[in-house]
């Protein structure tokens, strides 16, 4: 090698900007030889020669018969710059890295903190201060972790750790909630007036403070979360919404919601609790790292706390990425995938661990599990049916959209009944949990609609693998649970379940417009399985000894439609394709996967044709600064221009406006922002 001290690397210098060398003339090339062990940069012209031994280039300058031009010198400082800092070993417009880009800014920024650091030091006090050595320590240690793991792996572990202990946490409290609700009920069986007494008051006191906890500490706790926080990953600010106080009133807030047994989901708000979590984590780490306050990180990490609140709120997380990434999202880093699938399936399984440890499931299984039959566990003649279920929940998911919107537009019309119940906020949700639980009373108007069923006691029930048309004897067999509530000695299992539908459709759109955290996932995906059952319930009916195919028969599995049918129905209401993943992995099976997917697409395209999505709705209601996507049927406004829609009759004031004009401006307009231009010219 000493014969070819120059080897050439075939590799282009990436340091040098494209533009930089593609202007280089042959003149202007630089040469780089070694003298004494040090590279030099020399200019001026060069010859080539090319040795038959080594076959290697060698080139040596000419003197420099004119001084250099400006190309030159520029090039050669911006050479040296790079060699300097980023150690890259180069000849003519080729060169290699001599370690990777990536160790060095590691390395290059760990030694920048250090300097900080004892900056920091030496200005502050000459003196030595107490516990000095012990900050510098913990300093060096805070550095190996930072170096070893990285911010990310520390930031999502944390995310996800934190709303496992949260929703497990939310879960225990509003379950041992329910339980006390159904032990005071019990312990006054026989008493039918201090039954009804026990049965209305004890959700309304819990819906009642909700309301009072949230108001009280943050108003904007109210509510789903998802539509603001789509406005808020548009890059709208919205104030308050990603605070520890708004964290304090959703979780406490909605937590006595779900204990109060009334038909509020967890979804919506805990995407926001978890979103709060990761900017107050955000703001936390950023004492490792100076990454976290970059404002243009600050929407990836919001994206990826709303994959961990919908993967642990169901303990979905292959869903719930999905799912968030549909709802909040209209463009999606690729980046971010893997940070919100690792932080959604550590907090899932952290999430049911907790449950395991708990003694709540005897392993880590599906939170609604089902048993179906996984050889044929449908036929091909049921299609049709199945296609039936994804049109009429499409239809019916609209109308769930738009009677919420017409609920919530009445409550803000300026009457006198809205007047006064602003005036007095706790009266609508008390008045509307009063009605709801006076429906839902089991002695009363309950027992043709299951009304003493909890939301989870509902789910299980309708995707049990019993026939209920074909249990005549009553009481119903003991092995039946829970389901046995749907059977009635008077009243066909199809006239309960209609009931069950209508009155829970209703119940459901006014509820999610009460002034507490609620959310209309859980709601909307009993509908679905109300819907899916009383389908399948009437396939059995016509088909009792099942569908003849080959020489097989096939046993009509309800169950089975009723998955299909809350898949279905939740997907027509949030306009997401994910509600079919989330159904999976809620059951643990996916024996239904074809004809699910049929129905949720096609529930998808009629709902979509008729309504804006649940989440758009409240964001249009709300009238928040979002930009909604343009269909396809909507090219023409493509064409639309800033000009067409601007107001051009605009109010200002300019540089030199005087006082009586300030003044006329003042006292005829009612704008709170008045634009100040350089000129009154056009």
């Amino acid at each position: 090698m000493d014969d070819c001290p120059t080897r050439m690397s075939r590799r282009p210098l990436r340091g040098l900007p494209s533009s930089k060398v593609g202007k280089m003339s042959p003149d202007q090339v630089i040469p780089v030889s070694q003298q004494g062990g040090r590279r030099q940069v020399q200019s001026g012209s060069v010859r080539s020669a090319e040795t038959p031994k080594d076959r290697c280039k060698t080139q040596s300058p000419e003197r420099e018969q004119q001084p250099a031009g400006r190309a030159a010198a520029a090039m050669r400082e911006q050479i040296n710059t790079f060699e300097t800092v980023f150690n890259v070993e180069q000849f003519l417009l080729y060169g290699e890295y001599r370690e990777q880009l990536g160790n060095f800014a590691r390395r290059e920024a760990a030694r920048l903190l250090t300097l900080d650091s004892h900056h920091s030091h030496g200005s502050s006090s000459k003196k030595s201060r107490p516990y000095s050595k012990c900050r510098d320590c913990l300093a060096r240690v805070r550095r190996s972790i930072v170096t070893k793991m990285g911010e990310d792996w520390i930031f999502l572990v944390l995310l996800g750790l934190t709303m496992a202990l949260v929703s497990w946490s939310m879960d225990y409290a509003s379950a041992k909630s329910l339980q006390a609700y159904k032990w005071i009920y019990g312990e006054l069986k026989g008493n039918v007036p201090s039954q009804y007494l026990a049965w209305v008051f004890y959700p309304m006191i819990l819906v009642m403070f909700a309301s009072f906890f949230c108001h009280l500490i943050s108003p904007q706790a109210i509510g789903s979360g998802i539509p603001e926080l789509k406005t808020i990953l548009r890059g709208v600010v919205l104030k308050e919404y990603l605070t520890l106080k708004a964290f304090i009133a959703k979780v406490i807030g909605l937590t006595a919601s779900l204990g109060s047994g009334m038909p509020v989901g967890k979804e919506g708000p805990f995407v926001h609790i978890a979103s709060i979590c990761a900017a107050v984590l955000s703001r936390f780490m950023s004492i490792f790292s100076g990454a976290y306050e970059n404002p243009y990180g600050y929407t990836d990490i919001l994206t990826v706390g709303c994959a961990v609140g919908v993967g642990c709120c169901f303990g979905t997380p292959l869903g719930g990425v999905l799912f968030s990434i549909e709802v909040t999202s209209t463009y999606f880093a690729v980046r971010n995938y893997w940070r919100g699938y690792f932080a959604a399936t550590f907090s899932a399984f952290i999430f049911r661990v907790l449950s395991v440890w708990n003694k709540d499931a005897v392993t880590i299984t599906a939170l609604f599990k089902t048993n179906f039959r996984m050889e044929f566990p449908f036929d091909l003649q049921e299609l049709p049916a199945f296609a039936i279920i994804g049109i009429f929940c499409g239809f019916l998911g609209a109308f769930f959209v738009y009677l919420n919107r017409q609920v919530v537009l009445f409550m803000r019309r300026p009457t006198a009944l809205t007047r006064f119940l602003t005036k007095h906020r706790f009266i609508y949700p008390g008045a509307v949990t009063l009605i709801i639980a006076t429906f839902t009373f089991p002695p009363g108007f309950g027992q043709f609609m299951a009304g003493e069923l909890m939301p989870r006691e509902c789910i299980n029930s309708l995707f049990d693998n019993f026939t209920w048309t074909k249990i005549s004897q009553y009481p119903p067999p003991p092995g039946l649970g829970r389901s046995a509530v749907w059977l009635h000695p008077h009243v066909s299992v199809f006239v309960i379940l209609v009931l069950f539908f209508v009155m829970k459709f209703w119940m459901s759109a006014v509820s999610t417009t009460m002034p507490i955290p609620s959310g209309a996932f859980m709601p909307v995906f009993i509908l679905g399985a109300a819907f899916g059952r009383l389908v399948g319930e009437i396939m059995a009916t016509l088909f009792p000894n099942g569908i003849l195919f080959d020489g097989i028969v096939y046993r009509i599995l309800p169950g089975g439609y009723a998955v299909i049918g809350a898949a279905a129905m939740t997907g027509a209401v949030t306009h997401t394709v994910s509600t079919a993943v989330i159904c999976f992995e809620l059951t643990g099976q996916i024996s239904h996967i074809l004809p699910m997917m049929v129905a949720v697409i096609l529930a998808n395209m009629v709902a979509q044709g008729l309504q804006p999505s649940l989440y758009d709705s409240i964001i249009q209601v709300k009238k928040l600064p979002y930009l909604p996507e343009l269909a396809l049927g909507h090219i023409s406004k493509y064409n639309i221009f800033v000009e067409d829609i601007m107001v051009r009759k605009v109010k200002f004031l300019s540089s030199h406006s005087t006082y009586r004009e300030l003044n006329h401006l003042l006292e005829s307009t009612t704008l709170k922002t008045i634009p100040l231009v350089d000129s009154k010219g056009q």
